[in-house]
């Protein structure tokens, strides 16, 4: 499959580096270090189009591909994985009106996540139900002109900061995964009542915090498709989002690998610099090709879902390359920190937080044992 990168892409993919290495990297270490949702540059990005990526021209977004995207966020990630995450995790709800929403959705509630004005949050995980979709327990029990939603979220990715909130719940508990339903809850509901700001290992600056709702009445208007369609959705929804996990890890560890690069060309010992001994020219190399290789992976998978993202190999890509972007990232940032000694384990170089943020992107949107799972039974269909 051709997945060349156009002159516009890479137009794009140097302005984004620009952006990031001039305005993002030196917040970076200070968003970590406070645990503060980057609201400056939350600003930046909706200024600069880099909150609707991949939202229509007609409502407000510039109409990119997933490729382009991609390319975003793994630029973003190699100096802010925080920063990042707001691009990725505002985009999978971008996703959710661009696949289900009518038209009138759409210009009420896309239009203000295109433009950047509002944040968007995906609402599924629970406290017993993770990457088991189907154990989830929050509910929409019909009324004659809407529904009333009851249940609580867990580990909800712009809890704090969202003001649209795309919301997985049952509207039929006896249908199993054809129950399930999505609903707009504007932030502003009654009976959305948001929990603590979760203290977190990495991606610090990424505001996570449970969702509960309490006899909270959205309207009928408000239910995103079909009811019933929700389980299918999600899944579709899932394979484009993955992508957007896998381009953060691509631009963590090559982030790393950059550090790594240069702290090796300037560091004596024994009278020379680091990266005149051929052991550690061997473990950069061992680097190059793995971040080379899951950028490859990545791209070829944005290229296929670009095409057509109901073609029956994207599960399986999807998966596969989150998996692998993940386990690179966590690897690469594990040898970086090796590589600068103690000097790695401390805060004044960046590798300790790319480390950390690195482990989360083997969580996100599935286990990378889940996804194993999901590769593994498209391969014995």
């Amino acid at each position: 499959m051709d997945f060349q990168i156009s002159e516009e892409q890479e137009l794009l993919r140097q302005t984004i580096r620009k952006i990031a290495k001039k305005k993002f990297e030196p917040r970076a270490a200070e968003i970590d270090e406070q645990e503060a949702f980057p609201w400056d540059n939350k600003t930046i990005l909706a200024q600069n189009g880099l909150l609707g990526i991949n939202c229509p021209r007609e409502y407000g977004g510039s109409g990119e591909s997933i490729l382009t995207l991609a390319l975003v966020i793994e630029e973003i990630a190699r100096v802010c994985a925080s920063t990042a995450h707001i691009v990725a995790a505002h985009s999978l709800v971008v996703d959710a009106f661009v696949l289900k929403g009518a038209h009138e959705q759409k210009t009420r509630w896309l239009r203000p996540l295109g433009e950047g004005s509002r944040i968007g949050a995906f609402a599924m995980t629970e406290p017993n139900a993770g990457s088991d979709i189907i154990s989830m327990k929050t509910k929409a029990t019909r009324t004659d002109d809407g529904y009333v939603i009851d249940g609580s979220k867990r580990f909800i990715t712009h809890g704090h900061s969202a003001g649209i909130i795309v919301l997985v719940a049952y509207s039929d508990r006896t249908l199993k995964h054809e129950g399930l339903s999505l609903f707009v809850i504007p932030g502003d509901a009654a009976g959305l009542i948001r929990g603590k700001k979760e203290r977190k290992m990495g991606l610090r600056g990424s505001d996570t915090a449970d969702l509960s709702f309490e006899s909270c009445f959205v309207p009928k208007e408000n239910i995103l498709g079909q009811p019933g369609e929700g389980f299918k959705t999600v899944m579709a929804l899932l394979n484009a989002s993955r992508l957007g996990i896998a381009a953060e890890a691509v631009g963590i560890a090559q982030g790393a690998m950059d550090q790594a690069v240069n702290y090796t060309r300037d560091r004596i010992q024994f009278g020379k610099r680091l990266v005149e001994f051929q052991g550690l020219q061997w473990v950069l190399a061992d680097m190059a090709l793995k971040v080379e290789l899951a950028r490859t992976l990545l791209y070829r998978a944005c290229a296929a879902i670009d095409k057509d993202r109901n073609a029956g190999e994207i599960p399986k890509l999807s998966a596969m390359t989150k998996w692998f972007a993940s386990d690179t990232a966590m690897e690469i940032t594990t040898s970086a920190v090796q590589l600068f000694g103690g000097y790695g384990y401390v805060r004044d170089y960046p590798v300790e937080r790319m480390m950390r943020d690195a482990k989360i992107t083997q969580l996100f949107e599935g286990t990378n044992e889940i996804l194993r799972n999901v590769v593994s039974r498209q391969l014995l269909r």
